[in-house]
Order: C-alpha cells, then sequence, then structure tokens
C-alpha cells in the first residue's frame, strides 16, 4: 500500500465555503487542439468546489482510502520541523500545487527515501529538483492544460487592468472619490499596442488568440516556432530571442517555464531595453525576473506597471518588495487555480494517480521525467542542469 502526502493551501479565513457563487460549470469537450481532459475512472467530489484548500483534499481521500493507501494533507510545508518534512521520509507519492509548492529540493530527495512519484496538481514543475528526479529515479507528472486557459484569462485581465489603470480607479471609489482626472492620467487604450509574448505554448498562444481581437499588433519569441498557418492567422511577427522582441513592444508578458535558461532572465540590462513606458505581465514563475530591478524600473518610469501573481518564495513574506512597490497588479498565486481548473486539475490528478497505482502508463502529455530523464511534455518545456 502507498502513502500519499498532498500539500494544499490553507482554507478560507472564515472556513470551507457554505455554497458557491454559481451553480455548476459550463461542459467542455476538449482542450483547444484536441487533447481530451482528464478521464480518470471515477471522481469524487463536485465540479465547481473548493478543491484545492486543505479540507477539498482534491478529492482524493475515499479513492485512495478505499483501496488502503494513506491520504496525508497538509498545508505546513516550510521549514526542517514542517508536516512535510516529518511525513516525507516514507511517503511513496508527493502531490503539490505551484500556488503552494512544497519545494522537492535535492536535500529533501535525499531523505525521501521510499519516494518514487511527485506529482504537480496544475502545471509547472519547478517547485521539483528535476536533476534530482531523475537521479534518484522518480517520475515527476503534472495535469498538462488543465489550467492553461484559466492563466491566459488571468494575463488579458492584468494587461487591461494596467494599461486602462482599473485598480487605482477602483480604489477611489472604495474611498468615496470620484476624481476622475487621477483615474485617467495614466490611462491608456491597448487597441494599436505591440504585444509579444515569452513563450508561445498553450498559455502563451492563448493569449495571442485572445489579444487579437483588440487590434494589437502581435509578437512572440519560443525556442519552437509557430507553424507557418498560426503566424498568418494571427499576424504574428516571430523573434529568435527575447532580447529581439522586447524593443519593439507596448506590453510584454511571460509564458515560460522557469528553467536554467529563463531563471533571471528580465534583468537590470533587458527591462532597460525595452520601451520606456511598457507593461510586463508574469504568471509564469517569478524568478525569470530579477526582484530588485523590476522594483527600480517602476520606481523611475522605465516601467509603466507590472502584473502578476508568481513570487518567490510562495507565500511571499510581508515585506517583499513587491506587495509596495508603485503602479503594480499583483495577486497571489491564483490565476491557475480558479474552481473551474481546481475540477479539472483534481481530476487529472486522480487519473495519475490511478495509472501509477495499477501499474498502467501515464498519459505522455502529463510526463516531465520519466525512466530516469526528462519526458512527454517536460522534455519539450524543460532543461535540467548538464550532468
Amino acid at each position: 500500500m502507498a502513502k500519499v502526502l498532498c500539500v494544499l493551501y490553507d482554507d478560507p479565513v472564515d472556513g470551507p465555503p457554505s455554497g458557491y457563487a454559481r451553480d455548476g460549470l459550463p461542459h467542455l469537450e476538449r482542450y483547444p487542439g484536441g487533447q481530451t481532459l482528464p478521464t480518470p475512472g471515477g471522481i469524487d467530489f463536485t465540479p465547481g468546489e473548493l478543491l484545492g484548500s486543505v479540507s477539498g483534499e482534491l478529492g482524493l481521500r475515499r479513492f485512495l482510502e478505499g483501496q488502503g493507501h494513506t491520504l496525508v494533507v497538509t498545508s505546513d510545508k516550510d521549514g526542517a520541523d514542517s508536516e512535510f518534512d516529518r511525513e516525507l521520509a516514507d511517503a511513496d507519492v508527493v502531490i503539490s500545487q505551484p500556488f503552494w509548492p512544497a519545494y522537492l529540493t535535492a536535500e529533501r530527495f535525499a531523505k525521501a527515501r521510499n519516494l518514487k512519484l511527485a506529482v504537480t496538481a496544475g502545471i509547472g514543475s519547478d517547485h521539483v529538483d528535476l536533476d534530482a528526479a531523475i537521479a534518484h529515479g522518480v517520475t515527476v507528472a503534472e495535469v498538462t492544460y488543465c489550467n492553461s486557459i484559466s492563466v491566459a484569462e488571468h494575463v488579458v485581465m492584468m494587461i487591461l487592468g494596467l494599461v486602462r489603470n482599473y485598480l487605482p480607479s477602483y480604489h477611489w471609489i472604495l474611498d468615496g472619490g470620484w476624481n476622475i482626472a487621477d483615474c485617467v492620467a495614466r490611462s491608456y487604450d491597448v487597441e494599436g499596442m505591440h504585444v509579444g509574448t515569452v513563450a508561445a505554448g498553450r498559455i502563451g498562444l492563448a493569449v495571442l488568440r485572445r489579444l487579437a481581437p483588440f487590434d494589437t499588433h502581435l509578437h512572440y519569441t519560443d525556442r519552437h516556432r509557430l507553424p507557418a498557418e498560426v503566424e498568418r492567422e494571427l499576424n504574428l511577427t516571430f523573434h529568435p530571442s527575447a532580447q529581439d522582441m522586447v524593443p519593439h513592444c507596448d506590453v510584454v508578458t511571460i509564458n515560460a517555464p522557469l528553467h536554467p535558461e529563463t531563471e533571471n532572465l528580465f534583468d537590470e540590462a533587458l527591462i532597460g531595453s525595452m520601451k520606456r513606458g511598457a507593461y510586463l505581465i508574469n504568471t509564469a514563475r517569478a524568478r525569470i525576473c530579477d526582484r530588485d530591478a523590476v522594483v527600480r524600473a517602476l520606481e523611475s518610469g522605465q516601467l509603466a506597471g507590472y502584473a502578476g501573481d508568481v513570487w518567490y518564495p510562495q507565500p511571499a513574506p510581508a515585506d517583499h518588495p513587491w506587495r509596495s512597490m508603485p503602479h503594480h497588479g499583483m495577486t497571489p498565486h491564483i490565476s491557475g487555480s480558479t474552481l473551474s481548473a481546481q475540477a479539472r486539475y483534481a481530476a487529472g490528478t486522480r487519473e495519475i494517480l490511478e495509472s501509477w497505482l495499477s501499474g498502467a502508463p501515464i498519459r505522455d502529455e502529463y510526463l516531465i521525467v520519466d525512466g530516469g530523464k526528462l519526458a512527454g511534455t517536460g522534455a519539450h518545456s524543460y532543461s535540467v542542469t548538464a550532468r
């Protein structure tokens, strides 16, 4: 029997919801591009309920305990005496979310003698040391595509929020004011702007598709160039690197995974090469940007705004400078954890567990590391340190 250790974020301040704003979720047939949604043998939850917090348990307890397995769910993940560290030594499976990541470092891999599978309930497995996973023969999987559209919608919302100066205008109303001039002094139209994405995978391409109707000029850079017919359809301009692309853009959105090639990509020099007054959106990973360079660029006016929902570490400390820097639109890491997305990544996590527990192959598109090497989606999206 397996021990499954699941790390989820805390419940709402006032406890689990007693009801929900909407009844149910829209029905989706499949993802854009044809990939099927998760197909577990069954689910023990109601889609549209809060599943990603501790009390939700990703809907896994009845399934796992019904087969004699052990499920431990905690939000306590940081520090040597955390519940995560105490339970890790004999865990066979670790499940974590990018929004509240249990960082599986090389040191933790060394302590996890029984660990065989690390599952990301969501997408983005950079909180797992992939080199260490390869060295220890641990399979790493994530629920590819489960929340890609959720994140893309969040990106478009943040672009509009910054460019239209929405958040400061909203606060004038909360404060009882009606100061139109203050609201519009930093408000512009997105129409006609040049918008570029760093990476045009599932999320980046979805962002471009959603911005096309705004009559923007669209740019992208990616290690894998899009098909010519897609470039023609969306009138995309391809650039071989971020360094080539960003000087042309009024808005840049980062939609790349974190790996050695992207870490600290947006440093002082790259941000300095952007148009003065450009906007930078980062729902990918915080360490793709130099934390203090972003702060300085906002203070100097080099950037007109920065928005995103990724931080390092997560949760971010109270004194993190991105909480108080000017002209930002930061949120906690929520872009991929809507109630809609939770239903998909909970179902996908169960599908992965069903496959692994029965000895059946895990979907190739879910695999990041398998058989001692990058595999599936991981081989396409990630790079690891030379071994």
